[in-house]
């Protein structure tokens, strides 16, 4: 059982400290006092919030994964985790809508999720322009769109998921600060110190997975990671309310162009949820611009007059919320280069939350047993080889 912090360094002490209690650090939270660690987790917000990347109602998560097949098995454990994680905390996290992957035969997304569904054995099918609009009506295909449709994809609540891994935790005995700024950490012996707004900290490892603020966390790293505003839409249905509710209308993403790419929600209550995917303006996590323009409404508008003008209703709802991205568009899980004490978790790149619970399943084996469970080398440090790490 973790211990709970009392003024001064001495009996500051824990086996973990996790700075970020996001999607990732709450897993990491989670798996860690499951595990019987004394953990530590501290976030400058009070998660769930609307100030990180991990907000707005509702996430995709998907198992024939367009990104690449690597991802596949950590999904399928995701998968379980998430189920486990629903019946311990005894709320719905998951709604279950199938998926659709869309684009021509050729685009990354259709290509990439057929790749991941026959590499894997994954059940799917392949369906015509003809036969997306049959299945389902509101969809206006061009005549060369081809989507691969999942059985299992569907959608998490991230507020929901977040806010179970950290009750659960605190139920663990994990001891959990919010509103309470890390300031600076130094290696210390074999472990580490952490300073914060309100107290100092020590511990044996420390995990960060501060999201967008993560480079601020590493300054003796050049890390190569870039900021992205991200808004997303909720419009009000015109017509086919029925036919594009959770029971009859898929998650979907849709490459209508080469690189350019829509994706959205069923009408789970509050609309029909829809985002552009990599398309937002650099930003910085503390500076960022909430309000939305009436371009950017236009931009989604044309967007759905175009391919599900059923959904381009009243505009009911609007966020902002952020993406950090690598290079190459996936995750980094590392120890830090110089202090194997120190795990680097995220940033995800837009792609990440359907994976908290195993990447925080993974940390927790890291962090205690030395070696990960599932094979995370793809998501190492060191294949930014042309930026070196100082």
């Amino acid at each position: 059982m973790a211990r709970t912090a009392t003024t001064g360094t001495v009996t500051n002490q824990y086996d973990v400290i996790v700075v970020g209690a996001g999607a990732m650090g709450s897993a990491a939270t989670y798996h860690l006092a499951s595990r019987g660690a004394r953990v530590l987790a501290l976030d400058r917000f009070a998660p769930p919030h609307t100030l990180g990347s991990s907000h707005g109602k509702s996430r995709i998560i998907r198992e024939a994964y367009f990104e690449h097949p690597l991802y596949v098995p950590l999904l399928q454990r995701a998968y379980v985790l998430w189920a486990n994680l629903e019946r311990e905390a005894g709320v719905p996290l998951f709604t279950l809508t199938g998926g659709l992957m869309l684009g021509t035969r050729h685009s990354t997304v259709a290509a990439g999720a057929l790749l991941s569904a026959t590499q894997h054995d994954l059940p799917h099918k392949v369906l015509s322009a003809t036969e997306l609009q049959e299945r389902y009506p509101p969809l206006r295909p061009p005549p060369d769109t081809i989507g691969i449709w999942e059985p299992r994809a569907g959608v998490l609540d991230p507020d929901g998921c977040i806010r179970a891994h950290l009750d659960l935790a605190n139920q663990l005995g994990a001891t959990i600060h919010t509103i309470e700024q890390v300031l600076d950490w130094r290696v210390d012996g074999d472990g580490v110190r952490v300073s914060t707004t309100n107290d100092e900290y020590v511990a044996d490892m420390l995990i960060l997975s501060a999201g967008a603020w993560l480079s601020q966390l590493v300054p003796d790293l050049t890390l190569p990671l870039t900021v992205a505003r991200q808004v997303l839409f909720w419009f009000q249905p015109v017509r086919d309310a029925e036919q594009l509710g959770a029971r009859n209308f898929p998650v979907f993403i849709w490459e209508h162009a080469p690189d350019h790419v829509l994706y959205g929600f069923p009408d789970m209550g509050d609309g029909v949820k829809v985002a552009v995917h990599h398309e937002g303006e650099p930003a910085e996590p503390d500076n960022l611009r909430r309000t939305v323009g009436d371009a950017e409404v236009g931009q989604l508008r044309a967007l759905l007059e175009q391919y599900l003008p059923a959904a381009n209703g009243p505009l009911l709802d609007t966020a902002v919320c952020m993406y950090t991205n690598t290079p190459d568009f996936h995750f980094i899980i590392d120890r830090h280069p110089r202090h194997e004490q120190i795990l680097i978790a995220s940033p995800c790149s837009g792609h990440g939350f359907k994976f908290s619970s195993v990447i925080g399943e993974q940390l927790a084996a890291l962090a205690l047993d030395g070696q990960p469970t599932l094979d995370l080398t793809p998501f190492a440090l060191s294949r930014f080889a042309k930026a070196p790490i100082p």
